[in-house]
């Protein structure tokens, strides 16, 4: 079973970018981004690429952010 964590604090992101973590993106309780590696992060927004030139940038205080972990 899979456990999902919620990243808040900087040192989060920092552990899933040096663990090249997947996460999910939720705004408005909807999945608006799936399996994304965060790929830098600063007090306001995070950056995410899920694929060569897909690249979203999404708002820190507007967005809730999950990485997927095993159990």
């Amino acid at each position: 079973m899979a456990i999902n964590r919620r990243l808040s604090t900087d040192q989060d992101f920092e552990e899933v970018i040096e663990q090249q973590q997947r996460i999910r993106v939720f705004q408005d309780n909807q999945l608006i981004d799936s399996s994304s590696l965060v790929v830098r992060f600063d007090d306001s927004i995070i950056v995410t690429q899920s694929g060569v030139s897909d690249i979203a940038y999404h708002n820190r205080k507007e967005c809730e952010f999950f990485v997927l972990r095993k159990r």
